[in-house]
């Protein structure tokens, strides 16, 4: 694995995580929806189930806030070890592009003016900053 995929595993995670987050708003408006009642007198499939619509979509709910917690325990954990590994870094400068860039989720021009050097200054200091991080070892 490059460091750069490495690093990447965060922003990844993190927008996996805030689809989950989008999902859980989707099954809540639909549990607070009301479905039609039919009130013909005709007789109702016995084998139909009984719970009521909103309880399916608060169990799905359940279900995904429950894996949006595991996630979000792996992202913690995976950001700690991201930054234990860019304070190994000796140049401060190659520190602050990949702390911006990584784990403030920073776009390249925010990264310019927080720094105050010119795009082609900051795309100098990451490709030194990934030359000099340590990728864990996949043993």
């Amino acid at each position: 694995m490059t460091p750069k995929q490495y690093l990447m595993q965060a922003k990844h995670l993190d927008a996996l995580i805030n689809a989950r987050l989008r999902e859980i708003d989707y099954w809540r408006e639909m549990s607070t929806s009301i479905s039609g009642s039919r009130f013909d007198g005709m007789p109702h499939n016995p084998n139909r189930p009984s719970d009521a619509n909103f309880v399916h979509c608060l169990e799905k709910v359940a279900e995904i806030q429950a894996d949006v917690e595991k996630k979000v325990a792996q992202l913690i954990s995976l950001r700690d070890e991201i930054n234990r590994r860019i304070d190994t870094i000796t140049n401060p400068e190659e520190q602050l592009v990949l702390r911006y860039r990584y784990v403030d989720n920073c776009t390249w021009e925010e990264i310019e003016s927080l720094m105050n050097v010119s795009e082609r200054t900051v795309f100098r200091i990451h490709g030194s900053a990934l030359q000099h991080f340590p990728v864990p070892d996949k043993s």
